[in-house]
């Protein structure tokens, strides 16, 4: 059971309101992030660059969100991703390889292998090594290797949401966030 009450969108203040209407799910997440009314629409609006409008290739956004859910050891992420990743065309090898922590496992490309060790190691140390990031630099532009650093720490500071409040977990959504987000 969460540690604080979800938002109810009947007794919210107006512009939460309508921004919890909106969407096209109704997540636990969601009801939970509302109570920072004022940071509310500009992490909706973060989430939805992320999800909709990147350079950043879905396959490879979806892999560095499931790994960022791993390390931390946040399960609703996870499970909203999962769905999410599938629909990006993330083969089911993968997302068990990184369900295990394994992302240096033959079902990743070279280039996915570089980005999930790009990603972990800014989960882990902050600032990924100098070897690392060079071999980002080999096969992402400038664009996606921030694309990637902002979606680690956007998916970082969900993880710690919903970890901290213990938001309840429901049926994972699909891609009805990632669709309107387009």
């Amino acid at each position: 059971m969460a540690r604080l009450p979800y938002v109810d969108s009947e007794s919210a203040p107006p512009a939460v309101r309508e921004l919890l209407d909106r969407l096209p799910a109704k997540l636990n997440v969601f009801r939970m992030m509302a109570h920072a009314e004022t940071a509310f629409r500009p992490l909706l609006g973060l989430g939805t660059a992320i999800l909709g409008r990147q350079q950043l290739d879905a396959r490879l956004r979806e892999l560095v969100i499931l790994r960022v859910a791993v390390l931390s050891n946040a399960r609703y992420e996870w499970v909203q991703h999962v769905a999410i990743a599938r629909a990006a065309g993330v083969p089911d090898a993968q997302i068990e390889a990184l369900e295990r922590g394994q992302i240096e496992s033959e079902a990743f490309s070279p280039r996915e292998r570089t980005i999930l060790r790009f990603a972990s190691e800014v989960v882990q140390d902050v600032r990924a090594r100098d070897t690392t990031f060079a071999d980002a630099a080999a096969v992402l532009s400038p664009r996606e290797i921030v694309e990637v650093i902002l979606t680690v720490g956007f998916y970082m500071m969900v993880a710690r949401l919903l970890e901290t409040t213990d938001v309840d977990l429901e049926p994972a959504a699909g891609t009805a966030i990632v669709d309107a987000s387009r």
